[in-house]
Formats: structure tokens, sequence, C-alpha cells
């Protein structure tokens, strides 16, 4: 991000979130607020989504990140879970579309500038805030998350559910394993669903342009990939942060279960989605 601006990556995102709702017919996601809150008409969305260098799957793996996340979280409420975290929320619209709202305590969390972006689209496209939800903008430079969400009125007892999408790939590893073990450590129980990249080297040659194509693209937005994650390590960190449900889902899982059908041949590259729940 450049300073005191929003973050173009979460743009970007947001414009593929909404354009899956009408070249995709929103087969994985229903998000009828995407497009709304973007302000933007159907045309300028499709000519985005049809430059995009990735192709279609990096929107199919937008959406299905939020389906993989919604569906996650609809169970844990059923189990008692009573608060929503949502890291980096970007333009995401979850707060303002799910019928769980009511049943939710809902903290936003995003970098200042990128938040006050987002509050202004919200006020300009009518999209009502739920009276549960809290805006809670962070400062990582002069802040820590504990301190923001305490200030807020998280309550550090009650069993919690984070959705942490799109962001992991942008932080240093120390970052995302201290927000990890926070999550993990909470008094009251924590889940979390986050995507990540695998490193190049564990990728098949064939793939390796791709990946090396989304990270000249980020970088050249000004936030740049600084973690990639080998997912053995990574489940076995997460059991060992204090994790007891640690389910991975890569490329293969995501095509078979998303993906078009002609589009299902086992691809050897692309993001994973990673669900974790201390229980």
């Amino acid at each position: 991000m450049q300073p005191g601006q929003p973050s173009l990556t979460a743009l970007g995102a947001a414009r593929l979130r909404a354009a899956h709702q009408v070249l995709d017919r929103a087969s994985i996601l229903v998000d009828p607020l995407a497009a709304r809150i973007l302000g933007t008409d159907n045309e300028a969305l499709l000519d985005h989504a049809d430059a995009h260098p990735l192709g279609p799957r990096i929107r199919w793996f937008i959406a299905a990140r939020s389906r993989i996340a919604e569906d996650a979280l609809n169970v844990a409420v059923e189990k008692g879970t009573r608060q929503l975290v949502v890291l980096g929320a970007g333009l995401d619209t979850l707060a303002y579309r799910t019928d769980l709202a009511g049943r939710l305590r809902i903290f936003e969390v995003d970098h200042p500038a990128t938040q006050a972006w987002k509050r202004g689209k919200l006020s300009a496209a009518a999209i009502a805030v739920p009276d549960t939800l809290t805006f809670v903008p962070v400062d990582f430079e002069r802040q820590t998350l504990t301190d923001a969400l305490g200030a807020a009125g998280f309550d550090h007892d009650a069993r919690t559910f984070c959705s942490w999408l799109g962001v992991v790939p942008y932080l240093t590893e120390q970052a995302v394993f201290s927000t990890l073990a926070l999550i993990a450590g909470l008094p009251g129980g924590g889940e979390v669903v986050f995507d990540y990249v695998n490193p190049a080297a564990s990728i098949a040659p064939a793939g390796r342009i791709t990946h090396q194509a989304l990270a000249e693209r980020v970088a050249a937005l000004g936030e740049r990939i600084q973690s990639y994650f080998d997912t053995e390590r990574l489940r076995a960190e997460l059991r060992a942060i204090g994790f007891g449900h640690v389910d991975d889902t890569g490329p293969e899982r995501l095509a078979a279960r998303f993906f078009p059908e002609a589009e299902r041949s086992a691809p050897t590259r692309g993001g994973h989605i990673m669900h974790a729940a201390a229980i």
C-alpha cells in the first residue's frame, strides 16, 4: 500500500467478486452487494475480469475463499461462536448481507486509509451498517491487534471466528504467526480461515510462470508478496500453536468442488485456503 492510500489489491479482489456474479452467475458465491459497493457498471467489471492476466481461475479462487469462510462461519455459529472478526476487510460485504448479523458481534479490522475509503463507498451505495458491527482501524506500525480489538470492545472470552482473506501473503511470516497464535490462544476459543501461496520451488515448472505473474502484478501495485508457506510445514505449525482442527483446501480440491466441469482437471498451481480451529 502507498502511504495514506487504500489497498489496490482489495479493490482488485472486489472487482473480481463482482464480476463473478455476472460471468459465472454467482455459481460459487452469491453476493448481491459486490457490484453495488463498487459503484461501477457491469461493463467496467467485465472488462477488468477479461483483461486479468491470470484468467478466470483467479476469479473463481477469490469467490471460493469467501464461500469456504462463510460456510465455516455458519457451522461455527451453530456451535456457539458469538464474534466475527474480519481481518483486512477491504471491500468485503459479508457483514452487510449475512443473516447472522443479529447473532454476532462483528469487528472489521483494516488499515485506516482503506477503512475510510470503504466507509465512503458504503455511504455512497446506501448500504446499511448493522448495529452489531464495529469498525477497527489499525495502523500496525503503531498499534497491536490485541490493543485495537480490546479498545473496540472485543470480548476475549467469547468464542470467535476470524475471516482473514487476501492478506496473509502480503505480511511477514512473523506477523502471520503472531496473529495466528493470538487467535489460537483466545480463552473462549478461536477459529480462522485464511488463504496462502506455496513457494515457487514446490510448484511444478508449468505453473511457475503464473506464480511469477501474480507476484509481479501485486508488486506493481505496491503490495509485494512477502510470505510463502509449504503446506505440510504450515499444518504442523498450526497444530503446534494450539489449533486442533486443521483443514487445507488446495488447488485440486478447489477445482473439484468449485470450478466449471470443463476446468476440473487437477491444476498444479494456485492458492490454498486453510481452516483452523482451536477445539
